[in-house]
């Protein structure tokens, strides 16, 4: 409170300091002496110490700025005085009222009381000022303003212009517009001098509006075979006799190639049946023993060497004198000018080669024109065959054939062979859509025990 005091003294000790409220006998001094009072225990602070006159200092700080709407010391001559000329102000303009009546109209009491009594403004009501979605729509005016200023227009705003020029010109809308995303539309030169007409590529790229260029490779299809195969005239239900013929003869020939297979696996695997004898019991049985006495003696001989060679004088390189080292260097020079001088003679005398060279040049640009061709036709023939995708290799099903004696006579006495769903499968593992796969085995890590109960036991 003391230092509350303090601060009122020193400002109304301030020589521009002007109160507000002054006392009926115009001092502001105080006229009672005050109380001397023993402070040092804060018991006494709040009982003893007076702060009337920081109030009061508070108060009349605060009527000025509801009044005036400041500090009058700090406010300017003009806005508290004026000079009262006596003469009206003919410019200014009657004060329109809503009764016309002669005398002039003073405001009602209640009206009087109603208004505010201070000058300062009340707070801004901001709920009053916020709109719904206010953020979010100046954010897409922006960026209308910018896509406009580089020359996209929504298509929205692109009717809204064909419509008002129709209307201007008395007829109905016959175009639309183009979309800022069709792919066909034709964009500006970048380095033309005119203004551009359509938006940036690179700006359409970038922002998701125009896609990204597809390679060609993710054009082409995985195989050239079609999805559905259609099968051979001599798989009919009522089939040609040659045509069926034809069907029997490959079927025969796709068995006789696994008939083929099987018994050069069995050759490969066959072991010899001949009986044994004592001469093929004792030629097993010394097998191996000769070789490995040869080795035997060859190795201690090359142990001898070897032994001989280490106990013998070792050979110690001798330091070259200088002269050497020189003799050596100008070797080594004259080999590398011979080798120069060849060289240059070798370039020389390729110039009467140059028919021949000539010749050679078109020779290996005809094997690489083969080459290419080759490798292009090998290429188109393997897209009609199956790639290796997985770690098994595709197994081409087997035709359904039926044999001259197994034709029906009739549909209602026709059977049905193989399975529409193994087609499929087998046609995708075929046109190198899925990898081709096997039947994942079952196998019984525990054995199965069965038990007879009491009542089966009764039974029997």
């Amino acid at each position: 409170m003391a230092a509350a005091r303090r601060n009122k003294r020193v400002a109304a000790s301030q020589p521009g300091f002007l109160s507000f409220k002054s006392d009926q006998d115009g001092n502001n001094a105080d006229t009672k002496r005050r109380k001397r009072v023993n402070k040092n225990k804060k018991k006494s602070w709040n009982k003893f110490s007076d702060i009337h006159d920081v109030e009061e200092f508070l108060d009349d700080v605060r009527l000025q700025e509801r009044a005036t709407g400041g500090l009058i010391s700090e406010k300017t001559d003009e806005s508290l005085f004026f000079v009262d000329t006596g003469e009206n102000d003919k410019s200014a303009q009657p004060v329109e009222t809503t009764v016309t009546t002669s005398k002039k109209s003073k405001p009602l009491r209640i009206d009087l009381i109603l208004q505010p009594d201070t000058r300062i403004p009340a707070p801004k009501n901001i709920l009053a000022y916020q709109q719904p979605n206010a953020k979010k729509q100046r954010r897409t005016a922006e960026k209308a303003a910018k896509l406009a200023a580089i020359g996209i227009v929504s298509r929205r705003e692109k009717l809204l212009q064909l419509r008002r020029a129709a209307a201007a010109a008395g007829g109905p809308v016959k175009e639309k517009p183009v979309a800022n995303n069709n792919p066909e539309r034709d964009f500006y030169d970048l380095w033309s001098a005119g203004p551009p007409e359509t938006a940036d590529p690179f700006y359409l790229e970038q922002t998701k509006k125009k896609l990204v260029k597809r390679p060609n490779k993710l054009n082409e299809k995985p195989s050239i075979l079609p999805a559905i195969e259609v099968i051979a005239p001599g798989g009919s239900y009522n089939p040609d006799f040659f045509s069926h013929q034809e069907l029997l003869r490959e079927a025969h020939e796709v068995e006789v190639k696994k008939v083929k297979a099987e018994e050069r696996l069995q050759r490969q695997l066959a072991v010899n049946e001949e009986p044994a004898t004592e001469e093929s019991t004792f030629k097993e049985q010394v097998e191996g023993l000769i070789e490995e006495e040869e080795d035997e003696t060859g190795q201690e001989q090359s142990e001898e060497v070897t032994e001989d060679a280490a106990l013998g004088p070792s050979a110690t390189q001798e330091k070259k004198t200088e002269r050497q080292r020189k003799r050596q260097k100008a070797e080594r020079i004259k080999e590398l000018q011979k080798k120069a001088e060849r060289q240059a003679i070798d370039r020389q005398q390729q110039l009467f080669q140059l028919r021949s060279i000539h010749a050679n040049l078109k020779k290996q640009e005809q094997k690489t024109k083969m080459r290419q061709v080759q490798r292009k036709a090998r290429q188109e023939a393997q897209k009609s065959l199956p790639r290796r995708l997985g770690r098994l290799k595709f197994q081409v099903p087997d035709l359904d054939v039926q044999l001259s004696d197994e034709l029906a006579s009739s549909l209602r006495s026709l059977k049905p062979e193989g399975s529409i769903l193994k087609d499929r499968f087998k046609s995708l593992q075929k046109r190198n859509l899925i990898e081709p796969r096997e039947r994942v085995k079952f196998n019984r890590r525990l054995k199965v025990k069965y038990t007879e109960k009491r009542a089966f036991k009764a039974i029997e």
